[in-house]
């Protein structure tokens, strides 16, 4: 119970492509937690930024706000149902649709926040169930259960993943031996290609994909190994081992200047990988122990790398090309950190919100707020959109005027 309890904190966000764009779909639209509004507010009001409005009548559960067509794209659980919900910019209710059977395992509720792009929803539900919806009413057009239909396997905490679609393909990683990371096609739901990778179980990462000379690669993270495959044919370019004690490898990886970096908790780490010139291969560039984020991810601004810690507990920033630690600070408790101009947004599993200047002299805490209104664990991943911070906890979805 100690593990489970440490652990799904993992719950499930589990963050840059540059190849397929979708916007806010998970962590931005680069999947890296860097957004790009500018001429944010440099400092909150003395009681936290304005809430325009807040909408509290979600089902449960910890996934993001997505924007498709001026709506809000939201998943929850109530009772045993998963639901989609659709908000109009002001907060109306404009409907919601049931997707399907809502996980209901250790720490319930959803998880993944749903992908909205081309008048299409996808969800991907705690017991691997891939589901596409009109994204104008809800109606379903396919699902294909990777646990029944294929070999998938679940997880102690239940599947975890933001889906990411490129072209006509969408990828997800279902841990089966033969089905361990499969493309579908995102219009059918037909298998385009399966790879066996190395057997391991999925480990609740979101996929990132990169592109290199010649190829696009598939990034993500098994329980116990970093990999990358083709995009095209699935085939596995590379493996890298990261275990940690639980298997859980619940943020995405962030891609810049030819290398990948991946932070895992429970006191495992971050590696740095450098990728050769056509991503057929990746050497370890630095491992730095101190930054090891368990769901929070972090973000690349600079030359730094900026986030919170687990079992080193406190805020972390460190060198992206060296992996020098450059601080370490206690003043929030840990948690998500998303960014744009120039700023972090810092979201503790405390309920502290705050602004902080990016620098890697300190931790530059400008601003700090409480969120006080909805339900349950604060593990969600805030969104900016034109100058408005999403944030969602639990039942509520609460929107904060930053700029």
């Amino acid at each position: 119970m100690k593990a489970c309890t440490f652990f799904l904190t993992f719950l499930l966000f589990c963050s840059v492509s540059g190849v397929a764009q979708i916007e806010n779909a998970w962590r931005g639209p680069d999947r890296n937690g860097v957004y790009p509004d500018k001429d944010l507010l440099d400092q909150w009001p003395e009681n936290g930024p304005e809430i325009l409005w807040h909408y509290d009548n979600l089902g449960e559960g910890y996934s993001s706000a997505s924007f498709y067509n001026n709506r809000i794209y939201l998943s929850g659980n109530e009772d045993t149902t998963g639901f989609i919900y659709v908000l109009s910019m002001d907060g109306n209710l404009l409907w919601k649709k049931p997707y399907g059977r809502a996980y209901t395992g250790s720490f319930p509720n959803t998880r993944t926040t749903p992908l909205v792009t081309e008048n299409k929803i996808y969800m991907y539900t705690g017991y691997g169930v891939l589901i596409c919806m009109n994204a104008e009413n809800g109606d379903k057009i396919w699902t294909l259960d990777t646990q029944h239909q294929l070999d998938g396997r679940n997880i102690t905490w239940g599947v975890t993943e933001n889906l990411l679609i490129d072209g006509d393909k969408l990828f997800c990683s279902p841990g089966g031996e033969k089905y361990n990371v499969i493309a579908v096609n995102k219009n059918t739901g037909k298998l385009i290609w399966s790879s066996p990778g190395l057997g391991d179980l999925s480990a609740y990462c979101s996929p990132v994909i990169i592109p290199r000379k010649g190829r696009d690669i598939l990034v993500t993270m098994m329980a116990s190994h970093i990999q990358g495959h083709d995009t095209e044919s699935g085939e596995m370019l590379w493996s890298y081992e990261q275990p940690n004690q639980w298997s859980v490898h619940a943020n995405t990886p962030v891609y810049a200047d030819n290398a990948i970096a991946c932070v895992s908790g429970y006191g495992k780490g971050t590696v740095k990988l450098n990728l050769n010139e056509d991503g057929s291969q990746v050497t370890k560039a630095w491992f730095n122990e101190e930054l090891d984020n368990r769901i929070g991810a972090f973000v690349k601004l600079g030359d730094y790398l900026y986030g919170s810690g687990d079992k080193n507990r406190g805020w972390h920033c460190v060198d992206w090309n060296s992996g020098e630690s450059k601080y370490y600070d206690k003043s929030l408790a840990n948690g998500v950190v998303i960014a744009a101009d120039g700023k972090l947004i810092c979201y503790s599993d405390r309920g502290e919100l705050a602004l902080v200047n990016a620098t890697p002299d300190k931790f530059d805490l400008v601003s700090q707020t409480k969120v006080n209104m909805g339900t349950m664990q604060h593990w969600a991943h805030p969104v900016i959109k034109d100058g408005k911070l999403y944030l969602r906890h639990g039942k509520s979805l609460i929107v904060y005027k930053i700029k």
